[in-house]
């Protein structure tokens, strides 16, 4: 709610909006905010348990040979190579994320991977933002 009234507040001074960052999983509160901290998640986060919000915004699970994809495939391997352990999924792997531009709680871009490995360059993401903002 802090973020909401401080958005409504420059809307009604005429400053500009300032992008955030909002990392939203269906994890549970205490491993969604452990993932945020290992990654060093600079902005809020929200957990959708029920995924509400990915029902809403139409992103859906993948079958299994698209979330096992080449791509996917290929990204494990790298990380066994670099000597990177594999953990045992705990969750539903098939459940796509999107990354999305939102301004005044209106979606304005969605990007929807077809693959857990089809996601936009964060510079994309990044200069979609700041067009909206100017």
């Amino acid at each position: 709610m802090h973020h909401a009234a401080s958005a409504a507040a420059q809307a009604t001074s005429g400053a500009s909006p300032r992008p955030g960052l909002i990392l939203i999983g269906f994890s549970p509160p205490g491993p969604l905010a452990a993932i945020a901290r290992h990654l060093g998640w600079p902005g809020l986060v929200l957990t959708d348990p029920h995924r509400v919000l990915y029902r809403r915004l139409g992103i859906g699970r993948a079958p299994l040979w698209q979330v096992y994809s080449p791509g996917t495939l290929a990204t494990y391997a790298s990380a066994l190579a670099r000597g990177h352990r594999l953990a045992r999924p705990v969750e539903d792997t098939r459940q796509l994320g999107a990354d999305a531009i939102m301004v005044g709680g209106v979606v304005r871009r969605l990007w929807r991977p077809r693959s857990p490995d089809d996601r936009p360059a964060a510079a994309e993401v990044i200069a979609a933002a700041q067009a909206w903002l100017s």
